[in-house]
């Protein structure tokens, strides 16, 4: 049975999909007429599901399980692409998660000691909700002192769209803006309706139109590598190559490891901002957590 949560969450998905695709794109005749909907009609889904025009209303509806033969169908159905095909699965097999508020989560101690040898390169360690748990100095040196973010507040996403000295350091915010919402939509169909989520998404959609138009857009590019183009105030331009290392012991949470090519500007100035934390004149820029 369903939860509420993903019954809506789930029937939305489904909506967005196919108001997006016109009877051309599947592959389907168009008459001409004025179309009282945008996109594909839900028994022109059904039709090209294999499945009755009741059964997929009341799909959408949330008021029927969904066996994965039928996903597997609407993923094609539906030209959906890899990160919205996981998304959709997530939808369907997250269903009977139980809302709960948990425990404050803190890091991992082997992702902290690895943490801790990495001190040529920035890295920080992401929770559940994108908190950040752990950092080491040079991450706090390129992005800002962690330590002087009170702790119900650390959160990357929220730091990216409420600070603004923050959001300054990127020279593309909006793209990785929306590749972070992205992620955000994913993490919530791990667990439709977790409360320290609900609780984020609601105070930055609430604060910030950008937040609000693109979590409503349902973009579902979420990235686990990527570059990052960034304006420091101390070493000028970086771009920075970031990938993310899963905790075994703990899936959700990932290391972020920052690098750039060596030979590079950009691997200079890290050079150079690894130096300047390393000032015993200067103050210190943090800590892991």
């Amino acid at each position: 049975m369903y939860s509420k949560a993903s019954w809506t969450d789930l029937g939305e998905f489904l909506k967005a999909s196919r108001a997006r695709l016109s009877p051309r794109t599947v592959g389907l005749p168009e008459s001409g007429m004025l179309r009282r909907v945008t996109g594909l009609r839900r028994e022109e889904v059904a039709q090209l599901a294999g499945i009755s025009t009741d059964c997929y209303t009341r799909l959408e509806q949330g008021r029927v399980p969904v066996s994965r033969p039928v996903l597997a169908t609407l993923v094609r159905v539906l030209h959906l692409d890899d990160a919205e095909r996981d998304h959709l699965f997530e939808l369907a097999a997250q269903g009977d998660c139980v809302p709960r508020r948990r425990q404050t989560q803190k890091v991992q101690p082997r992702l902290g000691r690895l943490l801790d040898e990495l001190t040529a390169t920035p890295a920080l360690v992401l929770g559940r909700h994108m908190d950040i748990l752990a950092w080491n100095s040079l991450a706090a040196a390129l992005f800002t002192d962690f330590d002087r973010v009170p702790e119900k507040r650390r959160n990357y996403v929220r730091l990216l769209f409420t600070e603004a000295a923050f959001r300054d350091l990127y020279l593309d915010w909006s793209t990785v803006a929306r590749s972070c919402v992205a992620q955000l939509r994913l993490l919530a169909a791990q667990c439709p309706g977790d409360p320290g989520l609900t609780a984020l998404v609601g105070e930055l959609s609430v604060g910030d139109a950008d937040f609000r138009q693109w979590w409503a857009g349902r973009h579902l590019a979420g990235l686990r590598v990527g570059t990052k183009r960034l304006r420091h105030p101390v070493v000028g331009d970086l771009t920075l190559d970031w990938d993310s290392l899963t905790c075994s012991a703990d899936p959700t949470q990932q290391l972020v490891i920052l690098t750039a090519e060596p030979g590079t500007p950009s691997h200079d100035g890290l050079c150079l901002l690894e130096s300047w934390t390393a000032d015993p004149y200067s103050p210190e820029r943090g800590a892991t957590a």
